[in-house]
Parts: C-alpha cells; structure tokens; sequence
C-alpha cells in the first residue's frame, strides 16, 4: 500500500514551509517584541498540527509498508519534534490567556501579569525544525531527496 508513504513523503514539504513561516514570523515578532497574539496562536497551530499529522500518517506508513532499523532515529526524533514545538505553545497560550484574566484593576500588592512574548515558540519552533531535519535525514540522504519504495 503507497497511499501513506506518498502522504507522508508530500506531507513533508508542508511541514517544512510551515516550520520555515512559523520560524520566520517568531523571529520577527520576538525581534519587535511584540506579545503572543492571535496570529501567533494561528501559525503555530498550523505547524504543530501539520507535523502531528505528519506522525499520525507516519504510523500508517510504519503498519504497511513494515520496520526496518534506520527508522528508530527517524520516529524518535518525530516525537520529540511534536513535543519541542507543543509544549512552548501551550504554555504560552496558557500564560497569554493567564495574563488578559486579569484584566481588571490589580489590588495594590499584586504583581501584573505580563502577556508572554515569542521567545519560548521561537526556541521551540527551532529545536522542532532542526530534528524534522535530522529526522529526514535518517532515512534519506537530503531533504529534498524523493526515494523510491
């Protein structure tokens, strides 16, 4: 069955532009420090769920097509890319929704909650993109390499 390794294997060029804009667009509104905001929340939805997906059709690929041992490095660096770029965007979007909580005037004493910037997607968009990388290059010999199956 090719279905899934085609999916995968096309999948992977939407990953990557969508890991490259994420990247990009953290970068830039770290750079103009500006808070997390809605477009941020967007773009990082975006390219976390196109990698999750990228698993999930990876598994598919793994249940037909068969195992063979260059494919450990690839599924764990996988996993830890899913994870490297989901736990900084939930907790900023925790601390972002945190933050406009409190909206009303603070009680004299209480610390104001600052709405969180982009630096923590940005490393977690980073180490995401560099093990995608590593990644693919544990079962091909480029990025852009296409093998046949």
């Amino acid at each position: 069955m090719t279905f899934f390794f085609h999916l995968h294997s096309g999948l992977r060029y939407l990953v990557l532009l969508s890991g490259v804009i994420a990247l990009a667009y953290f970068a830039f509104a770290a750079a103009t420090k500006r808070p997390f905001d809605k477009v941020g929340r967007i773009i990082g939805a975006s390219y976390s769920g196109f990698l999750q997906l990228q698993v999930l059709v990876g598994v598919g690929v793994l249940v037909t097509r068969g195992y063979y041992p260059a494919l450990i490095g690839h599924i764990v660096m996988m996993v830890l890319a899913v994870g490297a770029i989901q736990g900084p965007l939930g907790a900023t979007r925790r601390r972002a929704a945190a933050a406009s909580a409190g909206t009303e005037s603070p009680e004299p004493g209480d610390v104001k909650r600052v709405p969180p910037g982009y630096v923590a997607v940005l490393v977690g968009a980073l180490v995401s993109l560099a093990l995608v990388a590593g990644g693919i290059l544990a079962i091909r010999p480029g990025l852009f390499v296409s093998t046949a199956f």
